[in-house]
């Protein structure tokens, strides 16, 4: 199996440990010749090197004659796009993430706006008429019944999160199957509308559906095994569970990093499901840190637009409901009426509309630069936004001289 599909050229550094002077086999005649989709980039117009077995970077545009910025300074990368052809920072990630956005708000808002409506409406559905009543909490409880209170209350938080877990997955999956296709074609400098999304994502739903289910469901079967032992042991056994607790967060969080990449993998290479984990591990593998501080930042910002974006409309929802902050601190849990759920709901999905483009586009975009360090990759997409000096000869039409 090809360790390195879709963009990577044949001679590209590896990121599956194969020999760097080995090009990968050649696809079958009849099979197509990139796993992207046939109007994502066409494959790698390669046309091997005498005596060489790596991808030579031709020469950007301006180092023919007098080089561009300057003499002295490297010309600037190609940038048919929201991003330069090249290794990204940081800034450039989240700018490319909020430029796809500006670019194709029309797709992107379509996209997030459906989704968060529905998702939305269905919370709210189920917050209000499925979800138990939470159990009463007696201020004057004895310390053992303060202890099965709080019991109680994480039980019925438990089941709480269950649906809006389930839903939040399926808003999820359908914005990260539909927002990476616009941004691998706003890569390129190529619009999208919500058709030709659609058509796009559309077979890769099952595979990204059970990937999306597969990372929560593992996560929770790590935190029970790093828990349970404390939990069976008994009273001597709480120290037991919160070390426990601690270390199966750390494997959580260790893993949901190393798999981070897995989605744009599957969506944009066709991957199966443990094919894409297995690729998102060799792309991330050496840059773990990297990965989860750009992901950590990317997730603090989205909470902070939600913040900034939610607590406007929290409080014109508890004025207009008649709910006051005093309920929170009296023991008795508020009654929350449909124009609090509304106005709440409201802001929810202004907040997500923003939100959902800017973490997909990250994600997104931390797989292309991982590729473009690894793989070579900006050769590939300058070749398919067709940048001059990049060459657009097919393997087959190379002379052979003489």
């Amino acid at each position: 199996m090809n360790d390195t599909p879709g963009w990577a050229s044949p001679g590209s550094a590896p990121s599956n440990g194969q020999n760097a002077g080995v090009p990968n086999p050649a696809e079958p005649a009849d099979a197509p010749s990139s796993k992207w989709s046939k109007e994502q980039p066409p494959p790698g117009q390669w046309s091997a090197p005498s005596g060489s077995g790596s991808v030579p970077r031709p020469p950007a545009p301006g180092w023919g004659g007098a080089p561009q910025g300057g003499w002295g300074r490297p010309p600037a990368a190609a940038k048919p796009g929201v991003i330069p052809l090249r290794p990204l920072g940081v800034g450039e990630i989240l700018d490319g993430a909020v430029s796809t956005l500006r670019a194709h708000w029309r797709t992107v808002l379509a996209v997030t706006v459906s989704v968060s409506v529905v998702t939305q409406i269905a919370s709210i559905l189920v917050e209000r008429y499925l979800l138990p009543e939470p159990p009463e909490v007696n201020p004057d409880a004895t310390p053992e019944e303060a202890l099965q209170q709080s019991v109680e209350s994480l039980q019925a938080s438990m089941i709480a999160m269950g649906p809006a877990l389930l839903i939040m997955l399926i808003g999820t999956l359908l914005t990260t199957a539909l927002l990476t296709v616009v941004i691998s074609r706003s890569v390129l400098g190529r619009s999208v509308t919500l058709p030709e999304a659609w058509r796009e994502a559309r077979p890769r739903l099952p595979h990204l559906l059970v990937l999306i289910l597969l990372l929560p469901l593992g996560s929770a079967l790590v935190l029970c095994v790093g828990i349970l032992p404390g939990v069976l042991i008994g009273g001597a056994g709480v120290l037991l569970s919160i070390v426990g607790g601690i270390a199966a967060i750390v494997v959580v969080i260790w893993l949901m990093i190393r798999f981070a990449l897995a989605p744009p993998a599957l969506v944009l290479e066709r991957q199966g499901v443990i094919a894409s984990l297995r690729r998102s591990a060799k792309l991330v593998q050496g840059a773990w840190w990297r990965v989860f501080g750009i992901t950590l930042l990317t997730v603090l910002l989205a909470f902070l637009v939600s913040m900034v974006i939610a607590i406007p409309f929290t409080i014109i929802g508890f004025a207009v409901d008649g709910v006051s902050l005093s309920d929170f601190f009296s023991g008795n849990s508020p009654e929350f009426g449909w124009p609090f759920l509304i106005i709440t709901g409201i802001g929810s999905v202004i907040a997500s509309s923003i939100t959902y483009p800017i973490s997909a586009g990250v994600t997104a975009l931390l797989y292309v630069d991982q590729r473009i360090r690894r793989e070579a990759l900006d050769l590939e997409l300058a070749r398919a936004a067709g940048v001059p000096g990049y060459g657009t000869e097919p393997p087959g039409n190379h002379s052979t001289g003489g």
